[in-house]
């Protein structure tokens, strides 16, 4: 069943960028359709359902008899309470928070159960290694945004402690903390998840944890778990897990996954490390996560002087060019 979201309002050509930013979104769960006619809202409401409609705070009045499941307010100003109480979103910034505000709010209503975008599983790539130093996560980075530009791929960090918000320079309101949070307590589904998804260049990701104990609110088969989910569920080509430091947690994720990348080192204490790692795939691996590791030697980055833009410098450096051989002779298929 196609899903509507209604813009209607004075700003014609505003709607008509919205909807047509909205439509473009292939992982937005909606079909986008602007009116500047009320007449015609009026009449397109009675004989199809129209699931949500955001309308412009001064045509709010306009609006009271068409039939909408959930009605938002576009505000071009201060956010204030409204006596009908409906949801105000401010109207002037990027389509991807607006939709991500307008996706928090259709979700604080109940969600029909199983609500998924279903397709082909996503194919889940991790990027592991029990190393130190090893540019383990410089290569989750820069593969996540080489296959972004021409596939749909989502990019999650399971580190304590990322450093992914200083190099995008963002602050988050939402991010893994709250998807666990919700997965734990029954209340996760992809619609939901939708509203905790940033966009960064092609790559979409999740924002990792903002506190490392964050992650001890779920057990790594939970873990497991849900990324297979997000894999089933959410429409994308590609996930892209940076494992992180996991421990003998790590062995759960990396069964998920479709292949692993193994960045490795050669100095006598990376090698004694890798043995152990090895020992213990022996006892504890029925031979389904070895079979899926690919042990790679990683070029250096480089000296990059400066902070900013330091992904973009990643993708078109020597790791770039180290990533696109990869892909093109071992790259996983579905």
């Amino acid at each position: 069943m196609m899903r509507v979201l209604a813009v209607y309002g004075i700003d014609s050509s505003y709607g008509e960028r919205f909807a047509d930013y909205v439509n473009q979104k292939e992982k937005i769960p909606f079909t986008a359709m602007a009116f500047s006619n009320l007449e015609k809202l009026l009449q397109y409401s009675e004989e199809h359902t129209v699931e949500i409609l955001l309308v412009d705070e001064e045509a709010r009045e306009q609006v009271r008899d068409v039939k909408a499941k959930q009605v938002m307010v576009l505000c071009q100003g201060e956010l204030v309470e409204q006596k009908e109480e409906l949801p105000s979103i401010y109207k002037y910034q990027s389509g991807d928070c607006v939709m991500r505000e307008v996706m928090a709010r259709y979700c604080s209503q109940p969600v029909e159960p199983g609500l998924a975008l279903l397709g082909t599983r996503a194919v889940v790539m991790g990027i592991y290694s029990p190393v130190n130093r090893c540019f383990k996560s410089s290569l989750a980075l820069t593969l996540s945004q080489q296959l972004a530009r021409d596939e749909s791929v989502l990019y999650m960090n399971l580190e304590e402690y990322s450093g992914f918000s200083r190099l995008v320079s963002s602050d988050y309101e939402m991010d893994l903390s709250d998807v666990l949070y919700l997965y734990k307590q029954g209340a996760y589904n992809w619609m939901r998840l939708k509203s905790m998804v940033y966009n960064w260049g092609n790559m979409d990701y999740i924002p990792p944890v903002r506190y490392a104990e964050d992650l001890s609110q779920v057990s790594p088969d939970e873990m497991a778990m849900l990324i297979d989910r997000i894999s089933r569920e959410s429409g994308y080509d590609k996930v892209v897990v940076d494992v992180g430091q996991m421990g003998r947690g790590a062995l759960p994720v990396l069964s998920v996954c479709d292949v692993v990348y193994m960045p490795v080192r050669e100095d006598m204490v990376s090698a004694a490390k890798l043995e152990e790692f090895d020992e213990y795939l022996e006892e504890a691996d029925d031979g389904s996560v070895r079979d899926k590791i690919q042990r790679l030697k990683l070029p250096s980055p480089g000296r990059i002087g400066r902070r900013e833009g330091y992904l973009e410098q990643l993708l078109f450096g020597e790791m770039g060019d180290y990533v696109r051989q990869l892909l093109k002779g071992r790259g996983p298929e579905h």
